[in-house]
């Protein structure tokens, strides 16, 4: 028997099924939040919301900060209550959030699906960290949290695979079914197979544990060099986000998807017509999931190659990566610079990412590692904050196709309707491709050579470089006396 093989072997039950659980609740998660800048934003004649980019950035900002703010306080609850309890409490939330979410059409209501969503989520997220923690041990942890990490990108992978083929077919409500059925299908397996891993009981009140909580967080930060560390990492995660933020409307927006599938076509008709979808093109999420597949099948080869590379190094050159595969991305409108950007920009998420816990452990006293891992959480909610602006405001006044076209209009003095539930973003996108006597590609192309949408990379260039000095100048000069680092 193969050393490998009797490492399988020793995890237990909950371990498989915590897993299996975790790949679900990913499918679930991502394959709602890869396409929900587009049924946000886009037309409501094809089913979606038609908000705008500001709201849209408003909504998933702020409640993917709350996600990852609130683990603070539900771990604390879960350890009070149970692991299994509070899956059930998650469970429920999220299965009846995600229905709710394909159901409101308002702007208010989606809003507070979407934040009751966020709080399902965060009660899920520590308690399935801690049931792998707690079910692997120093001998085989390293595998087991390997195991865990594969789980979570095949469902980033296998969700807005699935939704975009769904949504093609039957719709946009759909892909909240689909989000909620596999929710149901993580509470089946919940109720049936799941054992209750032990747990360090607490006579603390749920105050005090919450308390207690906040009290590590704000000892933690006492700390300068780690604040200021997890400051810097802000503008990390403000980049990395803008793969879920603004690529799907940029590529919805702004790339002629056709010609790519048409060019896949020439080789291989059966595999274009299956990642196809109705229009003659590829659906942004289509392209986006490669991010996910390009982690499934090199994630193991780049983890193996950084390594060997201190874990602040790894950081800068992961930043630098994720940078320029993000400006590739929107530097052309060309949909084979998408695809080499996305495999670029997956390179630098897979270097960095993974580095970031790790470098916090290395800067920590080694009686207060576990104090500093509690801040690791700040810098994401912060970077999805931050995200969600540039995605909604900025990207609004630069780049989105609806506003560009609306000062084209007044520049023109041209009157159209506003737009309504009886004059869409299409009529509205129609009729002034009718007035300026142009075929909508011709539009497209007009609004691209006048308005240069794509120059929204210049200020994700400006953050990335701006990240890089600040992490360089951190290492260098505040922890120069840590010769471990």
């Amino acid at each position: 028997m193969s050393k490998l093989t009797k490492t399988f072997k020793e995890f237990s039950k909950t371990f498989w099924i915590s897993n299996t659980m975790e790949l679900f609740e990913r499918w679930a998660w991502y394959g709602l939040f890869m396409v929900l800048a587009l049924y946000l934003t886009k037309s409501t004649d094809e089913g979606a919301l038609g908000f705008s980019q500001e709201q849209k950035g408003s909504i998933m900002g702020t409640v993917a900060a709350i996600l990852y703010l609130l683990p603070i306080i539900t771990g604390s609850l879960a350890d009070k209550f149970g692991y299994k309890r509070t899956l059930i409490l998650a469970y429920l939330i999220l299965a009846s959030g995600y229905y709710m979410m394909g159901t409101f059409t308002s702007y208010g209501a989606v809003y507070f699906a979407f934040l009751y969503v966020g709080i399902g989520a965060s009660l899920f997220k520590p308690v399935i960290s801690a049931t792998i923690t707690k079910t692997t041990n120093e001998g085989n942890s390293s595998i087991g949290f390997g195991i865990y990490y594969m789980m979570v990108n095949i469902g980033a992978f296998l969700g807005p695979l699935f939704s975009s083929k769904l949504r093609d077919a039957y719709g946009w409500k759909i892909v909240f079914i689909m989000s909620a059925s596999a929710i149901v299908v993580n509470l089946l397996m919940l109720l049936l197979f799941y054992k209750e891993p032990e747990r360090q009981k607490t006579n603390e009140s749920i105050v005090q544990s919450i308390t207690s909580a906040f009290k590590n967080i704000y000892i933690a930060l006492k700390d300068f060099k780690l604040t200021l560390f997890l400051i810097i990492m802000v503008g990390f995660w403000t980049i990395l986000n803008q793969l879920f933020f603004t690529l799907p409307n940029f590529i919805d927006q702004w790339v002629d998807t056709q010609s790519l599938r048409n060019s896949i076509a020439s080789v291989s008709p059966g595999f274009a017509e299956k990642i196809g979808n109705n229009e003659g093109g590829i659906n942004p999420e289509m392209l986006l999931n490669l991010d996910a597949f390009f982690i499934i099948m090199f994630q193991i080869l780049i983890s193996s190659f950084v390594m060997r590379y201190k874990a602040i190094n790894a950081i800068l050159g992961g930043t630098i990566v994720i940078g320029i595969g993000l400006c590739t991305t929107m530097a052309t409108g060309n949909p084979i610079f998408i695809i080499l950007g996305l495999f670029i920009f997956s390179i630098g998420e897979m270097s960095a990412s993974p580095k970031f816990t790790e470098y916090i452990g290395r800067i920590a006293p080694r009686e207060k590692t576990a104090l500093y891992m509690g801040t690791s959480y700040l810098p994401l909610a912060a970077g999805n904050k931050l995200a969600g602006f540039f995605s909604g405001t900025v990207y609004q006044n630069l780049s989105d196709k609806t506003e560009l076209l609306k000062m084209e209009m007044e520049k023109r003095s041209i009157d159209m309707p506003a737009i309504s539930e009886n004059f869409t973003q299409n009529d509205f996108y129609r009729t002034s491709a009718e007035k300026l006597e142009m075929s909508m590609p011709e539009l497209n192309a007009y609004l691209w050579q006048t308005y240069q949408p794509y120059k929204i990379w210049y200020i994700f260039a400006v953050i990335t470089v701006f990240s890089v000095v600040a992490l360089f100048l951190y290492n260098k000069f505040v922890l120069k006396e840590q010769k471990s680092n």
